[in-house]
C-alpha cells in the first residue's frame, strides 16, 4: 500500500517529503481499511446508482451530442497519470477553447452540467476509478499534469495516497471562483493563490491521515453538498 522510499519516484525522494512518508508508514494498517473501505463501498454505491447514473446520461444526450462521459488526464498516487471519469458538463472539445481550470460562469458549461456540478453529480463515475484503485474517496484532488509539473518539492507529499473525489480542502476553500472567475490569467491565479491555499488543507490531511478522520470528511461533504458553510 506504501512503497519504500527507494522505491518512489526521483522527484518524490526529496526532504521536503520524507516526514510525510515516515507518518504515513506508521499507519501501514490503516492505509489498508481505507483501501478495503474504498472497494466495497464503491462496488455497493455502483449498483445503488445505475439507474440514476443512467438518467443522467440521458438527460446530458438530450441536451448536447456528444459522449456522456469525459475522461480527464490527472495525476494520482505516485505520480501515475490517468483518466479520471465524469459526465461531461461541457461542450464538446471544450479543452481546446479554454484553460483546464474551470471557473463557476465558464460558457463552456451546458445546462445539464452546471446542475450536475451545484450537486457533484458530474462526479459520480468516479467509483469506477475508486475500483481501480487509482482514486480514494477521500484525498487530493487529482490535477491537471501541467500544474503537477509546477508543484513545489512539498507538494509531492501529496502523491504518497490516491487521488480523492472529495477532501478538507474540497469542502473548506471557499473562494476558488470567486478568484478565479475576475482573474484575467486564469492559470497564474490559480497556480500563484489558490493551489497554495489548497495544498495547506492537503498536506494537513496526509499528516493527520486517520481512516476515521476520513470517514468525517464524507461526512462533512454531505453536509456541504446540502448547504452548510464550513469555515
Amino acid at each position: 500500500m506504501l512503497r519504500k522510499w527507494e522505491s518512489l519516484p526521483a522527484f518524490m525522494r526529496v526532504p521536503e517529503v520524507r516526514p510525510y512518508w515516515e507518518g504515513l508508514l506508521k499507519k501501514r494498517f490503516q492505509l489498508l481499511l481505507k483501501r478495503i473501505f474504498d472497494f466495497l463501498l464503491a462496488l455497493v454505491l455502483l449498483v445503488i446508482l445505475a439507474i440514476p447514473m443512467i438518467i443522467i446520461a440521458i438527460m446530458i444526450k438530450i441536451e448536447d451530442p456528444g459522449p456522456v462521459f469525459y475522461k480527464q488526464l490527472r495525476v494520482t498516487t505516485y505520480g501515475k497519470k490517468f483518466g479520471v471519469h465524469k459526465f461531461r458538463t461541457m461542450v464538446v472539445d471544450a479543452e481546446k477553447i479554454g484553460t483546464a481550470v474551470t471557473v463557476g460562469k465558464d460558457p463552456r458549461i451546458t445546462k445539464v452540467g452546471r446542475k450536475l456540478r451545484r450537486l457533484r453529480l458530474d462526479e459520480l463515475p468516479q467509483v469506477l476509478d475508486v475500483i481501480t484503485g487509482n482514486m480514494s474517496f477521500v484525498g487530493t484532488r487529482p490535477e491537471a499534469v501541467k500544474y503537477v509539473e509546477q508543484y513545489k518539492p512539498e507538494y509531492n507529499a501529496t502523491l504518497l495516497m490516491p487521488a480523492g473525489i472529495t477532501s478538507e480542502a474540497s469542502i473548506r476553500y471557499k473562494d476558488e471562483d470567486k478568484l478565479l472567475n475576475v482573474a484575467d490569467d486564469v492559470d497564474r491565479v490559480y497556480m500563484e493563490q489558490v493551489l497554495p491555499a489548497k495544498m495547506k488543507w492537503n498536506l494537513e490531511s496526509v499528516r493527520r491521515f486517520r481512516f476515521l478522520r476520513e470517514i468525517l470528511t464524507m461526512g462533512r461533504t454531505v453536509l456541504a453538498v446540502l448547504g452548510k458553510d464550513y469555515e
